[in-house]
């Protein structure tokens, strides 16, 4: 990774970015097997660094683009979930020909802080997908019930699916309900009902939801997610998440939940860039095989 030549083309040549994007060339969301599997790159922005017990391991940009190259180069990867910053280095580096490339929307609740559940959007705009031609956003979309904030989260999230509608652009919302604990900590909750507000709530949102896709957890018993996912008609991937050392035991959840019928893919990313062993192209191998 010639990290010096990137910078280099940042600074003398800025406008290669922009260039690098009208000649990618382009696919369609779905592919022939009508699933996909996206690797997920946006937590540095949100200051989420840690895989495991390792709190920085995100935080060098060089090796992060080696494994997101390799990762990217396996048959069956579909495409990158990643903020302007990784988007524009792998442009650079014309790692996205022929890639599904979603541009991450919110990034402002940075983990651990204080405003943590204040998601604003800081990333992407629907107007720099459409500008950019990538191929559609995500959201993070937190709700807390003792947190009157939650409220204009709702409506930003809302007025941004509009947006995205409007120019019929998909947009993937991961939805959660989060509590704090009593040390402050912000904790999704995984339980079946939990997921399945969540789900009913963020379906609802906007005033179309012909372009809306959902990301969602497997929840903390697999066995409810078919339960679950009866919830909505909307089209669904799985998140990944920070599996920590039971990798076999996300590919076994991952399985189970990708046989239902409105779950057409996966977007992983710690667990697979970040694998216990060291393996990226293993790691990404065995999650495109659960396809």
């Amino acid at each position: 990774m010639d990290v010096c030549e990137l910078v280099r083309i940042r600074t003398r040549h800025p406008e290669a970015v922009a260039e690098a994007a009208a000649r990618r060339a382009r696919r369609p969301l779905l592919g022939d097997t009508g699933r996909l599997m996206i690797v997920a790159a946006d937590h540095p922005a949100r200051g989420a660094l840690g895989v495991g017990d390792r709190s920085l391991a995100m935080a060098s940009r060089a090796d992060l683009l080696e494994r997101l190259c390799l990762a990217l180069s396996r048959p069956g990867v579909d495409g990158v979930l990643a903020t302007a910053d990784i988007l524009d280095d792998l442009l650079l580096l014309g790692a996205l020909d022929h890639k599904v490339v979603m541009g991450s929307m919110n990034r402002g609740g940075l983990q651990g802080a204080s405003f943590e559940l204040d998601d604003r959007f800081t990333g992407h705009r629907p107007q720099d997908i459409e500008r950019l031609g990538f191929d559609a956003g995500k959201l993070l979309l937190r709700i807390d019930y003792d947190d009157p904030g939650s409220l204009n989260t709702l409506e930003s999230t809302a007025r941004v699916i509009d947006e995205m509608a409007e120019r019929r652009l998909p947009v993937f919302v991961e939805p959660f309900i989060s509590r704090r604990t009593p040390e402050g900590r912000l904790r999704n909750d995984l339980g079946a009902e939990a997921v399945t507000r969540s789900i009913a709530i963020a379906s609802g949102l906007g005033g179309s939801s012909a372009y809306t896709w959902l990301k969602v957890p497997v929840t903390e018993n697999p066995d409810d997610m078919a339960r679950v996912m009866e919830t909505s008609t909307l089209p669904a991937v799985l998140l990944g998440g920070d599996v920590g050392g039971d990798q076999e035991g996300a590919y076994e959840k991952w399985r189970g939940a990708l046989q239902l019928p409105t779950v057409k893919g996966l977007v992983v990313g710690r667990s697979l860039l970040y694998p216990a062993d060291g393996d990226v192209a293993t790691a990404v191998d065995t999650a495109v095989g659960l396809l």
